[in-house]
């Protein structure tokens, strides 16, 4: 009986193209070679690719952090391929462990719903809605039954679950690990059979869920897909990832006045991993354009074009324009020409500074919670935008603080 061959097929420029576009900015591709085949494959045949992106709506707003991973969707979709937005309505009713170190409380079906909704309208101003497949992963997990998940549940071992780092990690604690959080990683993995995907994208903590999914196709007789999994994106301050509850995020439905403000305050060195991540630039024009910063032309450039980007992404072209001229025209009228310099201490290990301690710190509040009253009173701004969010934490760079119409600090933070 003679044996049947795998066509092989050419790498070709637009394959070495498209792997270069995969790779930009990505954590891991695994495996790259297969993913490479892969690419071959859909240019000879003109068949598009299935690239499954699967997110829980475990809260409503998303900020810029989070389209990271939409951003790398949206690049493989301008590549021609299928791109699968995976509402995990049901997984969302499990909990995802993942780096946890107690059980998630699950969310009810009603809150999913919800979330769902917003989340998708938040994500197709990323993605483009009209090549975009939705899916809900209810559609084959609920038909499973008590009978389908023994089976699904009996092609994994105890022994490889526990590999996972938070479930070692937990079982070593002695912390309670429900059996229920086994199945997250299961049905996570059971999406990628159901769609037959060919690359999962995920953050860097999603690593053994998107690993899950090649193991079970390969069980299921499937080609197992590839995985890319992206970083996770520092925000404001320049040190920890971007959070609501660390206050260093730009939302996707801030004003556009507030955005554009707010990327300007980045510090020159964190702005070029924002235009990695979150710009639609190519690599050769992100490097032409720190190529002329190296070579003397002021950063604030690069910085205004970035902030341009990205509030016209949310917005629109003109809502950018008008953001950039209000910044100059508060820029120009408010700032005097001789202000106080001071050069103040992060926290200890770098931690980014707290609004209302800064304003102490330099001078401009007698206290924190005066600080906060002024907060509150639309009396603070940073580079002349106002600070609405208490919360907001700065890492190391210069800014200009204002108090009221006459009180200003130049602070270099370092």
């Amino acid at each position: 009986m003679s044996q049947v061959q795998t066509p092989s097929y050419f790498v070709t420029d637009r394959v070495k193209e498209a792997l270069a576009v995969t790779l930009r900015g990505c954590e891991e591709l695994i495996p790259q070679d297969d993913w490479v085949k892969k690419l071959a494959r859909s240019e000879a045949t003109g068949t598009p690719l299935r690239i499954k992106l699967g997110l829980d709506p475990t809260a409503p707003d998303i900020h810029i952090g989070h389209t990271v991973v939409l951003n790398k969707m949206r690049q493989l979709q301008d590549l021609g391929h299928t791109v699968i937005f995976l509402i995990g309505d049901f997984t969302s009713m499990i909990g995802d462990p993942s780096g946890r170190n107690s059980t998630r409380p699950p969310l009810t079906a009603e809150q999913i719903k919800i979330n769902a909704e917003t989340y998708y309208r938040q994500a197709s101003l990323v993605l483009d809605p009209a090549r975009t497949e939705i899916r809900y992963n209810s559609e084959w997990s609920d038909p499973l039954g008590a009978r389908g998940m023994i089976q699904l549940a009996s092609r994994y071992t105890v022994a490889r679950m526990m590999e996972r780092n938070d479930f070692h990690d937990r079982f070593k604690a002695g912390t309670p690990i429900a059996v229920h959080e086994f199945l997250y990683p299961l049905m996570q993995g059971y999406d990628s059979v159901a769609l037959k995907s060919d690359l999962e994208l995920g953050g860097t903590d999603q690593k053994f869920n998107l690993l899950m999914g090649r193991t079970l196709q390969a069980e299921y007789g499937q080609e197992p897909q590839c995985i890319l999994t992206m970083p996770l994106l520092e925000g404001l301050d320049g040190v920890e990832k971007m959070s609501k509850s660390k206050g260093n995020y730009i939302g996707i439905s801030e004003e556009p006045n507030t955005m554009f403000a707010k990327v300007l305050s980045i510090s020159d060195v964190l702005m070029w991993r924002w235009y990695t991540l979150l710009s639609f630039q190519s690599e050769a024009q992100i490097a032409a354009l720190k190529a002329e910063v190296a070579a003397g032309r002021n950063p604030k450039d690069a910085k205004v074009a970035l902030a341009k980007e990205i509030t016209a992404r949310f917005h629109s072209a003109a809502a950018a324009e008008a953001a950039e001229l209000d910044f100059i025209n508060r820029s120009k009228g408010g700032i005097p020409d001789e202000i106080p310099e001071l050069t103040l201490p992060l926290g200890e290990g770098g931690v980014a500074v707290g609004i209302a301690a800064l304003l102490k710190s330099a001078g401009l509040a007698a206290s924190s919670g005066e600080g906060n009253r002024l907060i509150d009173g639309g009396g603070v701004r940073i580079d002349s935008a106002v600070v609405s969010d208490k919360g907001l934490k700065l890492g190391a760079g210069t800014y200009v603080l204002q108090v009221g119409k006459r009180k200003f600090a130049r602070v270099t933070l370092a």
